[in-house]
């Protein structure tokens, strides 16, 4: 059985590269393992060692401690995060919107950013 943190980590790189539109060939490639093992990182079966996880982390250009983020969250310090899904990262549509959103110009992102936080106030 998969232990936890190995699937936390796991969905974190698979979402991350996703996000960044690699293959998990394109990822193996650049981290000189095939992309089987990637799958097996990716659904948590294998465990990535730190150094891997370093050379993973490179190759999709975030920090080690992004696969780390959201592990301590327990949902139940009152704040503001209680209105996402549980699995925010896990959700495609999300993905997909924020691909989309870096895909624009930064000045139109960022008037369109100014335009989604009115019409959230006003939700």
């Amino acid at each position: 059985m998969a232990h936890p943190v190995d699937v936390h980590v796991g969905k974190r790189i698979r979402h991350r590269r996703w996000l960044v539109g690699m293959t998990q060939q394109q990822l193996a490639e650049q981290v000189g393992i095939k992309f089987q093992q990637i799958q097996k990182y990716e659904t948590g079966t294998n465990r990535v060692s730190a150094s891997r996880l370093w050379d993973i982390a490179e190759a999709l250009d975030v920090a080690v401690g992004f696969f780390f983020a959201g592990l301590e969250e327990d949902g139940g310090d009152g704040d503001t995060a209680n209105i996402f899904p549980s699995d925010l990262i896990g959700d495609k549509e999300a993905l997909d919107l924020v691909r989309s959103y870096y895909a624009i110009p930064e000045h139109q992102r960022k008037r369109l950013f100014e335009l989604a936080r009115c019409l959230s106030d006003v939700a």
